[in-house]
């Protein structure tokens, strides 16, 4: 039975550089929630990989992170701007709205999972009556939802469309480190150089045990941010626990070469599995995911020789996403295994 798998890169485990450095804050006492020395130079080492002053706040997961700085930055009557298939959209259960305390998110189209200015624009002009919710946020995903990635261009064009309709601008970075590590480009150029007022950088899905970032470029936006996270209960009291394994990851770049090694095992599964007969892949492959459409009878032979992947794209529609972890091996394995479970061409 396979030990790694393809259904999210939440299943696995914690990087060696994370792991040692929750073992090293792990020694004797330190103050209580987020005054230690983990949390600050955790702080510090995020200010000096965006290169620019920013507030940083750590919280438990990205549904957190996500609900209260949208929260932050709009008022019960205002609506968020959102891609269709966006994680605030399809996978939150509702908290942006629950935390936002009625803002409304609104739907938009955008080939591949991205939102385009000319789209933004439509959603802003569409009504601007008292009996609408007003647009205050745009929020884009990057990596997105189908694994595919904005361009530093692409960015700043929305980050502009942004600004000229007096919207706040934040992005949803739970597999950033994957759209950096595939751009090759610095940070600060897909964030607050392309205008993003707050970035929600993902810890878990990059390797670390639990924890995200809520990233404050707009500084003046982060007034009174702890309150809210207070609130929201996502005060950590031994926040050394969930700041200190991201020292492991950023001190020595550790976070790009998993997320640029995740994103290579990807490209492998991509270009072994296209050229099997019957294989459809839907998006362009660009982070560390592929999405495929496969005959039903596929795959139940895969899930019946143990391996696990997401089916939630119509009734053939599934996800495969590699993990820091992710082996040549495991991929090979995959990729021979659904060659055989493909069923036989007929004529």
């Amino acid at each position: 039975m396979p030990t790694r798998h393809f259904a999210s890169d939440n299943y696995a485990g914690i990087t060696p550089e994370a792991w040692a450095a929750l073992a090293e804050a792990n020694q004797g006492h330190e103050p209580a929630y987020g005054n230690d020395r983990w949390t600050q130079r955790a702080a510090d080492l995020i200010r000096e990989q965006f290169e620019t002053p920013c507030e940083v706040f750590f919280v438990f997961n990205g549904t957190a992170a996500n609900s209260l700085a949208l929260a932050h930055s709009t008022q019960s009557y205002h609506s968020v701007l959102c891609h269709s298939v966006a994680h605030v959209e399809t996978d939150e259960c509702g908290a942006p709205e629950f935390f936002c305390n009625g803002t409304k998110l609104l739907q938009l189209p955008g080939e591949d999972g991205r939102l385009t200015p000319a789209g933004i624009e439509e959603a802003v002009k569409r009504r601007t009556d008292i009996h609408y919710p007003k647009p205050a946020v745009v929020t884009v995903t990057q990596a997105t939802e189908v694994g595919t990635i904005y361009t530093p261009a692409e960015l700043r064009a929305i980050g502009s469309m942004a600004k000229k309709h007096g919207l706040k601008f934040h992005m949803d970075g739970a597999r950033f480190a994957n759209a950096v590590a595939a751009l090759g480009v610095a940070p600060r150029e897909i964030t607050w150089q392309a205008g993003v007022d707050v970035l929600c950088f993902g810890g878990t899905k990059n390797g670390i045990h639990v924890g995200e970032a809520v990233v404050f470029f707009n500084r003046e936006l982060a007034r009174e941010f702890d309150y809210r996270a207070k609130q929201g209960g996502q005060l950590c009291s031994k926040m050394r626990f969930v700041s200190a394994p991201w020292l492991g990851m950023l001190q020595d770049g550790a976070w790009l070469r998993y997320a640029g090694h995740a994103n290579a095992m990807a490209r492998l599964m991509h270009s072994l599995i296209r050229e099997i007969p019957g294989v459809k892949v839907l998006f362009p492959q660009q982070v560390n995911s592929v999405f495929v459409d496969l005959p039903k009878p596929t795959i139940q032979a895969l899930w019946a020789k143990g391996w696990l992947f997401y089916n939630f794209i119509g009734e053939g529609g599934c996800r495969l996403m590699c993990s820091w972890d992710t082996q040549e091996e495991d991929v090979r394995a995959f990729a021979a295994d659904l060659a055989a479970a493909m069923p036989a061409k007929v004529g």
